[in-house]
């Protein structure tokens, strides 16, 4: 069907009038047609729709969306834990009443601290911004963080400190397809955003595509056939190819030395850092051979615009990044870029691939813990006195920085934690490493509630579950890889009585005392984040609906209503105090749980194409669902062999954290000294009981990534201890 233009109506249609949104799932945000159906088993019919990231195309997840709208246990009027340890049904006011009451009960008993907040990076930037809002003004409590948490802050943190700035890609999606060489370190996107895919046609072509995964992914096979390099490492060395490629790099003089005195500083300490890092050495650590690391390298340095090349990127995604080195990780994929000239030039670059759908714009504007709209920091003065004057209030006020995700979830009714928690599109007994102690973290809260479309595997665990809309639903913005500012359209109401969370929040406001200042209209919220984000580093001041809705693609920043918005960053400098890109010196160390002998074995988890994060919505859709029914691990037939596992029996997997039990696929994909399995399952399958809360310094992310485990038949029992 033809696609309606980017200026479609953005209120509920009549029947066969034509919608223009957005995916509700990954930070790709694939343009969709929603078609009302009014007599239809599914109110909408999803259609691709042409559009700079997707063109035109889906992934399963996008062609089978409509379905979780009528999700069969959709959650459509609030619901209320009862004495026996179940839930019924209740009246709103009912429901927001109890809440307030019991938020107040605490507060006055323990003080503001005693409540916190968790969010999510699929909430519209109407919604993360009104979520911070209510929690600095409302609850005036410093705890909250989000989920992305556990997605994008080692490479924000890495881009922070060496640009001045993190918007995920600094370039057009599209700006790929020119290049001759592109690295991708620790993405596996012909999976998790298979529309991506098209983008790196240019560099395959050439033979430039370069993929570093333990697994041979779908991604990585993009590379074979004289289409380029697949580079798999031990797990948790990613870090040891970067700087030995570099080292290669410099020793063979490959740099653009023009580039690296003009546009950075730090370069001698980095240059130092790395000389230690001969292919040689590194190969005993990583396990890639040395003429594959030299190769590797000269391939990126051919491509490199100094040396006569179309030009090259390097990508990192969650591989490289959930670890306990996850921002020195991308610091060294930052120093490789500078190194080659690549960042802050047209048809070259560096970015990190966001993940989830508004894992860009749920972190601008006020969802992390040390962050206020704009991406400005909350320990700023002149920050705090911004965002204050525009929310009407004084900047003393404000709390300060609250702790990442996994310390506030550690912390959940402990002595001096908070003991209550307010749950927004997250799933966190899931989604979070260490899954089990979470389960117990929250188990000690006097109040859990939580805002969802599902009865999700942690609202199950709420005192109050409250209804809420889903992307067709409702109006609103995202912000996707690119950054990318998109509008979400509404083309049918929510069944039942399912509410925006901007709603909740204003109705909350107002029975804790705050009468103004949450309105439910998104076009009025989102045109006070505008103004919050003014000066900032993200700063959406001159965006507004009606730009959008005539059809403009704005990236920010976009300071002015006559702002085009900026498609590419750093071209005439960074944001830093002298302009230049600051290169930091890294070195590699190994994984906080590490192969030993009781767990001599690599566990490294991802996704599969059918579903999504937790699975709390893809897991309610048939057809994904009979697609990828249950949990498994891949395991080599070598390993396999030695240990007496067999394809489609149940094995069991012990980290000193906690077991699962799922059924083996043997895959020759894997490392004979690695396994794999997908973080998408809930209970005795779920992969997040297992993995290593242990968080990097900087980021706070946890390492997801790389963990030791001990893997046996289920008849075989197993015991592993804390390293």
């Amino acid at each position: 069907m033809s696609a309606p233009a980017e200026s479609a109506s953005p209120g509920a249609t009549a029947p066969g009038d034509a919608v223009a949104t957005h995916c509700p799932y990954c930070a790709l945000q694939c343009a969709q047609t929603l078609t009302r159906t009014p007599d239809g088993r599914l109110p909408v019919e999803v259609d691709g729709r042409e559009f700079p990231t997707n063109r035109g195309g889906l992934c399963q997840k996008g062609w089978t969306s409509a379905e979780v709208l009528r999700a069969a246990d959709r959650v459509t009027t609030p619901l209320i834990r009862t004495t026996d340890g179940g839930f019924r049904e209740a009246e709103w006011a009912e429901a927001l009443d109890l809440v307030a009451d019991r938020l107040t009960t605490l507060q006055e008993a323990h003080g503001r601290e005693t409540v916190a907040v968790f969010g999510g990076g699929g909430l519209t930037n109407e919604k993360a911004y009104a979520l911070g809002k209510f929690t600095r003004t409302v609850l005036r409590t410093p705890y909250i963080d989000y989920n992305g948490r556990f997605c994008m802050s080692s490479a924000a943190a890495a881009s922070n400190r060496a640009f001045g700035m993190d918007r995920g890609l600094g370039f057009p999606l599209a700006d790929l397809g020119g290049a001759d060489a592109v690295l991708i370190l620790g993405s596996n996107m012909g999976v998790t955003m298979p529309p991506f895919v098209q983008h790196l046609a240019g560099a395959r072509e050439r033979g430039g595509l370069v993929v570093v995964d333990p697994r041979e992914t779908v991604t990585a096979r993009l590379a074979s056939d004289g289409q380029g390099i697949h580079l798999a490492p031990v797990p948790g060395t990613d870090m040891v190819v970067l700087l030995a490629i570099t080292h290669v790099v410099l020793a063979e003089g490959l740099a653009d030395v023009d580039y690296l005195e003009e546009r950075t500083h730090g370069f001698d300490a980095v240059r130092r850092s790395v000389a230690s890092w001969w292919p040689e050495r590194a190969e005993t650590v990583c396990g890639i051979p040395a003429d594959e690391l030299r190769r590797t390298a000269r391939l990126l340095a051919a491509a490199s615009p100094s040396k006569g090349g179309r030009g090259a990127y390097v990508l990192t995604g969650r591989g490289v990044e959930q670890m306990t080195q996850g921002t020195a990780c991308v610091t060294a994929a930052i120093n490789l870029s500078l190194v080659l000239g690549l960042v802050g030039r047209e048809g070259s670059g560096f970015g990190p691939v966001t993940g989830q759908g508004n894992g860009q714009g749920g972190r601008e504007h006020g969802q992390k813990s040390d962050q206020l709209p704009g991406y400005r920091s909350i320990s700023d003065p002149a920050a705090r006195a911004h965002v204050a004057g525009v929310w009407g209030v004084a900047p003393e006020s404000l709390p300060g920085p609250g702790v990442p995700a996994v310390r506030l979830l550690a912390s959940l009714g402990r002595e001096g934690g908070p003991r209550a928690l307010l749950v927004h599109g997250s799933n966190v007994v899931v989604s979070a490493p260490n899954a089990d102690a979470v389960r117990e973290s929250l188990s000690r809260l006097d109040l859990l509630v939580v805002c969802d479309m599902v009865p999700s595997e942690t609202a199950l665990l709420a005192d109050v579950i409250l209804p809420v809309t889903q992307w067709a639903e409702e109006d609103g913005t995202m912000t996707n890889l690119e950054g990318r500012v998109l509008r979400r359209r509404k083309a049918v109401d929510a069944p039942g009585s399912a509410r925006s969370e901007l709603w909740i929040l204003g109705e909350l406001a107002r029975r804790l005392g705050v009468s103004e200042g949450f309105p439910d209209d998104p076009r009025a919220v989102f045109a006070e984040l505008a103004r919050a984000s003014a000066g900032g580093v993200a700063d959406y001041s001159g965006i507004d609906y009606d730009r959008l809705d005539a059809g403009e693609q704005i990236q920010w920043p976009c300071p002015s209503a006559d702002h085009p918005g900026t498609p590419r960053v750093f071209l005439e400098g960074f944001p830093t105090p002298d302009g230049r890109a600051r290169m930091t010196a890294v070195d590699h160390h190994a994984p906080d749980d590490d192969v030993r002998a009781d767990a001599p074995t690599y566990l490294v988890t991802g996704r599969v194409l059918q579903h999504y994060q937790s699975g709390a919505q893809t897991r309610r859709v048939p057809e994904l669902s009979a697609a990828q029914p249950e949990p498994f691990v891949e395991v080599h037939p070598l390993l396999a062999e030695r240990i007496g596992l067999t394809e489609g029996e149940d094995a069991v997997l012990t980290t000193a954290r906690g077991t699962a039990t799922v059924s083996v696929r043997l895959t020759e994909s894997v490392r004979p000294d690695t396994v794999f399995m997908a973080f998408h399952w809930a209970g005795a399958g779920s992969a997040n009981r297992l993995t290593n809360d242990a968080t990097d310094p900087i980021s706070g992310m946890p390492e997801f990534k790389v963990t030791a485990v001990a893997i046996a038949p289920a008849r075989v029992p197993v015991e592993v201890t804390a390293p």
